[in-house]
């Protein structure tokens, strides 16, 4: 269970500021993330899409991931089911899924700065076509946690430092850029 949330901050370089003075950097790269949908079961067909299946391109080294998100009946989400796999060659597994029927939806070009902070991994992303965000996972034991408990924590944390307006986004990078093309 990936517990997390993804939110657009009106004082980005506060937080910036904060993690700088009292986080641990991880990396920064550039991630190009190409998502698909198998023909058999268009994910796009729901709104908000609940499943992404994605290849990821992480300065030269990939993987495939899937996420299940699991909405309330309020349509906002606080974890879902991921599973994700290192790749050798991104080129044939692209090739297989091609052959296979996948249909490629969308590619999110962002550049990533990940910070470590007690239980949070926080990244700072600046996505082409949407600009900055920010994405904090938890990355505590999850065994006995109320997810939606550790998002208000999440909220909180960028509260107490002055991050300004947050405006949750519950849908992802991929579903904003197929929005635009709307």
């Amino acid at each position: 269970m990936e517990i997390e949330i993804k939110v657009k901050i009106e004082k980005y370089d506060n937080l910036k500021s904060f993690l700088e003075k009292e986080a641990k950097k991880k990396y920064i790269n550039q991630q190009i993330d190409e998502y698909y949908t198998p023909a058999h079961k268009d994910f796009t067909k729901v709104d908000p899409i609940v499943e992404w299946l994605r290849l990821r391109d992480s300065d030269g080294k990939f993987s495939i991931n899937y996420k299940h998100w699991k909405y309330e009946k309020d349509g906002r989400t606080h974890y879902c089911d991921e599973y994700e796999s290192k790749v050798e060659s991104i080129e044939n597994l692209r090739k297989i899924l091609i052959a296979t029927d996948f249909k490629h939806l969308i590619t999110v070009d962002k550049v990533r700065s990940v910070w470590l902070y007690k239980d949070y991994e926080i990244s700072m992303d600046t996505v082409k076509g949407l600009g900055d965000f920010v994405e904090i996972e938890y990355k505590g034991n999850t065994e006995n946690s109320v997810p939606s408990e550790i998002t208000e924590q999440m909220i909180a944390f960028l509260n107490k430092i002055d991050c300004g307006n947050i405006s949750r986004d519950f849908k992802g990078y991929p579903y904003l850029l197929l929005e635009q093309l709307k």
